[in-house]
């Protein structure tokens, strides 16, 4: 199959899919001026002809087609390598579509349980890969009341689970949330939101299904209006992607697309694959927003001739140092890659939890440490339009004056960075993105706990105490 165009990729969207917004069911996605800036970034990733970032979209596949490198399955550290530098450059309404990374990840285990649904991740994949289409990873349930399992829930419909089976597949209800660009694929890939027990077997469930599928539909919700002047608002403008509240009433899925279907025993396998490959997004995306805070940070302090100040500089070490820490974690991730039963390999998954924590646990000093330096202009700067009109406009120029080199609109726009991306629209959305995605806090401890090697690290601490190794077994075989 030919890799899509941008044309292709917007006219694919007019499927039918059953889209809300703001209380209105919007029959066209790609006519409505909420969509404009979401399918227009996601779009850009579709061309394979630019000159800057075409051919890092591009790979061959084993049988010499090309496709999209999302779809590369890492082998040797070089396509890892080629992956995360595509990763800096690619919209999130493509990134999504990693999810099938995990579930490749996982394949040869779920393949010991039950082949046809290994077959069917397999199959699933080259389909979407070979057919250049996007796929959302949709994985957390509303939860209702955390003390109590799914099955003991009010309602049995807060964790998606199968209400009925049948020879042709499986009927599913229930809904997933927080699932970015979910109105902007083709494909839903549903994960299980966490382990399942043998009397939660109908929750133990994961599949593929069309976005415009008979039941499936999307609420969405924006931290950016539809409309941003790039002036006022350098990130919101650019970066604006849908979140999706998916609902699934009664959804249909055909057996060849079933991944899970009661096998509880993968079910905390599945969701913790996704987990890695999201954090790992996460951190890269976490390595590109510190460098640009030691950037802006650097700019301000220059624009107000503060850049020999000792305070200034002490503060612009701290986030170079925060910077400088999640790129070389992320390099080490990758240096020290992990490698499936079939030859696949991922990052670090140590190195990727520790990094992605390290990102989310200091991320709000961080932003502090901007504010700090910025002072109140960050929030109280007046808009382009004012610096455009004459009368308002001669004003501003006059008072934000600093130094002969520094120009005023080039001093206003670090400034509405520094906002957009920390204090307004984007950046609300990036302060719980930040500790949020991939899971928060909790996460990241539970599987540091579970990869760091605590058993070695317990031994060197005894040697160093000066007890002798098998000293503590020796002690419990006498009592």
């Amino acid at each position: 199959m030919a890799l899509k165009t941008p044309q292709d990729y917007v006219q694919s969207l007019r499927d039918g899919r059953v889209t809300y917004w703001d209380g209105e069911d919007i029959a066209d996605i790609t006519t409505h001026p909420r969509f404009k800036v979401p399918i227009a970034i996601t779009a850009a990733d579709y061309d394979y002809q630019s000159a800057e970032h075409g051919a890092l979209r591009r790979y061959r596949t084993e049988d010499g087609s090309e496709a999209h490198r999302i779809y590369q399955i890492p082998h040797r550290a070089e396509d890892l390598d080629s992956r995360i530098e595509m990763m800096k450059h690619t919209s999130i309404g493509t990134l999504v579509s990693g999810v099938y990374m995990a579930l490749m990840s996982v394949k040869d285990e779920v393949a010991e349980v039950n082949p046809q649904c290994a077959a069917n991740i397999d199959r699933m994949y080259r389909y979407c890969r070979d057919n250049d289409l996007r796929a959302a990873e949709v994985i957390t349930d509303p939860k209702g009341d955390r003390k109590r399992r799914a099955h003991e829930q009010d309602d049995p419909d807060l964790y998606v689970r199968i209400v009925d089976r049948n020879k042709d597949g499986i009927v599913v209800r229930g809904a997933k949330l927080h699932i970015t660009a979910a109105s902007l694929v083709h494909e839903l890939v549903v994960m299980p939101t966490k382990g399942m027990r043998q009397d939660e077997k109908d929750y133990a469930v994961s599949f593929s299904i069309p976005v415009n599928a008979k039941g499936v539909k999307i609420i969405n919700r924006s931290f950016a209006p539809a409309e941003l002047n790039a002036f006022d608002y350098p990130a919101s403008s650019h970066h604006s992607m849908p979140e999706g509240f998916v609902v699934f009433d009664d959804v249909f899925v055909p057996w060849d697309r079933v991944f899970l279907a009661g096998e509880v025993q993968l079910a905390s396998r599945l969701a913790q694959s996704l987990g890695l490959w999201e954090r790992t997004g996460g951190v890269v995306e976490a390595v590109r927003m510190s460098e640009l805070f030691v950037g802006l940070a650097q700019l301000v302090t220059e624009h107000q001739g503060k850049d020999r100040d000792p305070t200034a500089m002490n503060t612009i070490a701290e986030l170079i140092t925060y910077a400088e820490m999640l790129r070389m974690s992320l390099d080490y991730a990758c240096r020290h890659y992990e490698t499936t039963p079939s030859g696949m390999i991922f990052p670090n998954t140590l190195a990727i939890n520790t990094a992605k924590y390290y990102y989310a646990a200091n991320f709000h000093q961080t932003v502090r440490h901007l504010h700090d330096l910025g002072g109140g202009l960050v929030l109280t700067l007046p808009h382009e339009a004012d610096l455009r009109n004459e009368a308002s406009g001669k004003y501003i120029r006059k008072y934000l004056h600093t130094k002969k080199d520094v120009d005023i609109e080039t001093r206003m726009r670090v400034y509405n960075m520094i906002r957009d991306l920390t204090a307004d629209a984007y950046g609300g959305w990036q302060f719980v993105v930040a500790l949020q995605a991939g899971g928060g806090l909790t996460a990241q401890r539970i599987m540091m706990s579970r990869t760091y090697d605590l058993a070695g690290a317990k031994e060197r601490a005894l040697r160093a105490a000066g007890v002798k190794p098998g000293a503590e077994k020796r002690a419990e075989a006498a009592e």
